[in-house]
């Protein structure tokens, strides 16, 4: 058994390859150990930031803590979630989430691993146009 303690993780920046804006990783359990493959990190969202588009290839649950963000399934309208909100994707659907221009959002996203160790495809980044500035 393994305990992380709080505080004792270091937060990662999120990469900007996948990520517009200022954003937080916080890797509770990301590095799963055979024969556990779900991963999960608490992902902070300053004001404007987001996820690029991207699918799960077991799918994903998010669960917001705090603040307000927004979440869309591609050819879908945007959607407003709210801490206490769980947002479940299915397997290779293609969406983004992330904070709403003017509040921040941390969700714990869950997330299980194929076979191949892989839990996600990153594509192209969310346009301004798409984000709604």
């Amino acid at each position: 058994m393994t305990i992380s303690e709080s505080g004792s993780r270091e937060f990662i920046r999120a990469p900007e390859a996948n990520f517009t804006g200022r954003a937080w990783i916080d890797p509770l359990f990301i590095k799963a150990q055979s024969p556990q493959r779900t991963t999960g990190a608490y992902v902070s969202f300053e004001p404007g930031a987001r996820a690029a588009w991207h699918t799960h290839p077991l799918g994903q649950t998010l669960v917001v803590t705090s603040g307000t963000g927004w979440v869309q399934q591609w050819g879908g309208e945007k959607k407003v979630i709210n801490a206490g909100d769980v947002v479940s994707c299915p397997p290779g659907v293609k969406h983004w989430h992330g904070a709403t221009a003017t509040t921040g959002m941390v969700h714990l996203a869950i997330q299980e691993s194929d076979a191949e160790g892989k839990n996600v495809q990153w594509m192209e980044k969310v346009s301004d146009e798409q984000y709604g500035h």
